[in-house]
């Protein structure tokens, strides 16, 4: 499981040219599932995502977490984060897991995220929908987080 995480200051997914969800300062969250992803990988890298220290403290170091500012995260499903691109000019998608795994593990991502900061913080996309998302990505700070496997 991967994260792509990034440290915004709003950002939304709009669906059809409709606002799905929206947030202010906090994290936007491409979360990718490979088919060898269990419930134990969701768990570990939401806490991760809630513990990540990317937000400055009075000494404009790195030092706090979504958490400790009250941030919002919005979590969105990206398959593409598995892509495979080491031939040709199309990516494969092969490692990403199929979208009923997936999407439970997707939702068991936002279960355990919503757990650790709080329900009413987290937003998401729409699982297999196509989206379009919008960001204004805050530094920038962008990380890639992966499970421990």
């Amino acid at each position: 499981m991967k994260a792509l995480v990034q440290r915004v200051s709003s950002a939304s997914v709009s669906i059809n040219g409709s606002l799905h969800s929206n947030i202010g300062m906090g994290m936007l969250v491409f979360l990718g599932v490979t088919h060898k992803d269990t419930t134990e990988a969701a768990n570990y890298l939401a806490c991760r995502c809630a513990e990540l220290r990317i937000f400055e403290d009075a000494r404009e170091k790195m030092n706090l977490s979504v958490k400790d500012i009250q941030g919002e995260v919005l979590v969105v499903s990206q398959f593409t984060l598995y892509a495979d691109t080491r031939k040709g000019n199309r990516p494969s998608f092969v490692d990403a897991a199929p979208p009923s795994q997936a999407e439970a593990l997707y939702e068991e991502f936002v279960k355990i995220l919503r757990q650790q900061i709080g329900d009413a913080r987290v937003r998401t996309g729409v699982f297999r929908a196509m989206m379009d998302v919008q960001l204004v990505n805050d530094g920038p700070v962008t990380v890639m987080l992966e499970d421990k496997s």
